[in-house]
This record gives structure tokens, sequence and C-alpha cells, in this order.
């Protein structure tokens, strides 16, 4: 079985040579996040496992989402499109996302679990809640709809 890293890797390969510059750059990138958290956890040899690395690959593509947003702001429609093809580029690499609906069954649950007494509990829930979904769910939306249920 090939792991992520070695996907990255042959997609990257891949890509130089169809001379996809955008592809490119976005790969080249992700493998530099990759090895700075290696690095910085001293992995640098055994590597990350395949969770470490879809973090990363998560939290790229979030950078190019809040990027594309600023980008849409300012005005900037071609650089906030760059943005936003370098994010599906990324998303391959993550696992399917599940569904609002999947979603707000799982918080739903959590919630039954946990009990919270309002609002306070948020970030317990929310923590909770990411434990069970994982790299599945985004982030953000995890935090809108724990934020509306409770």
């Amino acid at each position: 079985m090939t792991t992520l890293k070695d996907r990255i890797n042959a997609d990257l390969k891949s890509a130089m040579l169809a001379r996809d510059e955008v592809k490119t750059q976005t790969l080249q990138g992700l493998k530099a996040a990759i090895l700075n958290e290696e690095v910085a956890k001293r992995v640098r040899d055994t590597g990350l496992d395949e969770s470490a690395i879809e973090q990363i690959v998560a939290r790229e593509a979030k950078k190019r989402d809040e990027a594309a947003e600023l980008f849409d702001k300012g005005g900037n429609t071609a650089s906030a499109e760059k943005e936003r093809i370098e994010k599906a580029i990324l998303g391959a690499y993550l696992p399917e996302q599940i569904g609002e609906t999947e979603l707000l069954r799982v918080i739903q649950e959590v919630i039954g679990e946990l009990k919270p007494e309002g609002p306070k509990d948020m970030g317990r829930v929310i923590g909770a809640v990411k434990a069970k979904v994982g790299n599945t769910a985004d982030g953000g939306l995890v935090a809108k709809l724990v934020k509306e249920s409770l």
C-alpha cells in the first residue's frame, strides 16, 4: 500500500513532467510543509504518520481558502481563483468530507454524551466532535454547527 507521502511525491513528479506549474508549485509547497513538520518534531528519518500528514494537508487547504476569501474582498479575483485551484489540488489528498447532515448527527451524539451546560462548554464539544470525525470535516463548519446546536 502506498502512503500519502508517496502519492504526493509521485504526483509531484508527474506534474513536473507534464509541466503543470500550478500543481507543481502547490505540491512542492506541501512537501516543504511536511518536511518542516518532520524537522520540528525530530522525526525526519522515520517520517510522520498518515493522520499527521492529513492534518498538514488540511491546514494548507484552509490557508488557501482564507487567502481566496481575502483576495475576493480585495477585488483580486485572479489571485482568488488561483488559491481555489490550489485548494482543489490539495483536496485530492484529504479523506472524503462527511456531509452536514452526518456531522449534525455526530454533534447531537456528542452533546448527548457530554451534556454541556451551554455555550461555555463549546470548546469541549468541538474537541470531542473533532476526535470522532478527524480530518473528514472542516473545523470551521464543526464550530459553526456546534455553536448553533448549543
